[in-house]
């Protein structure tokens, strides 16, 4: 008995394809008299004609595997296809590096640890592989900071002793002018005195 008819009906009204509609062969007569949708329905709701689960495609062996890989396994010589280049390009490398670099830099610079100057140092050195990772680039950034704020500080030292050696110069020369101007007052007050007194004699003849 063919119930091909009832398999298309049932899969147009459960939205499926007609391998997924199971017909419960123990009421094949019933089902077999059942020639529309309607009908169809009604054994649906019966449980005599079911649409079946979606068969399971399990991805667990292939997850165990990947963690397999990924901690080194099945990737010796057998199973490599491809140069070392065509499964992992320089070029891709050196581009991972090179935005890893740059992205620390950028913020090293918005967060204003280093200035714009020792950014763009920096950067050219990176673009010329220099630092062979961020780490590398780190160390350097710190080595050149401590280098910059001892230089910095030195050029303070010094010019603060050019200040101190300029106002004690400047002392010395006010003292220097005011000891000269103190010796002509002194030398001029007795030639002042004398004719104070060529002046009052006059005055009494």
């Amino acid at each position: 008995m063919s119930m091909k008819l009832q398999k298309r009906l049932a899969a147009d009204v459960k939205k499926c394809g007609i391998g997924r509609i199971w017909l419960d062969p123990n009421e094949a007569n019933e089902i077999s008299m059942a020639n529309s949708r309607f009908n169809v329905r009604k054994l649906i709701k019966n449980g005599l004609i079911i649409r079946k689960p979606v068969k399971i495609h399990s991805r667990a062996r292939v997850r165990k595997n990947l963690d397999a890989k990924r901690k080194g396994r099945h990737t010796g010589i057998g199973k490599r296809r491809g140069s070392a280049e065509a499964r992992m390009p320089t070029k891709v490398l050196w581009m991972r590096r090179q935005r890893v670099l740059r992205r620390l830099l950028k913020k090293y610079r918005e967060a204003k640890k280093i200035d714009k100057h020792q950014y763009h140092k920096f950067y050219l050195r990176a673009k010329g592989n220099i630092y062979k990772n961020k780490r590398v680039l780190i160390e350097f950034i710190h080595k050149d900071k401590a280098e910059y704020t001892k230089t910095k500080a030195l050029q303070e030292q010094q010019e603060a002793r050019k200040n101190k050696a300029r106002a004690t110069r400047e002392r010395k020369a006010a003292n220097k002018e005011a000891a000269e101007l103190a010796k002509k007052e002194a030398a001029a007050a007795p030639v002042v005195e004398e004719k104070a007194e060529k002046k009052a004699k006059k005055a009494k003849k």
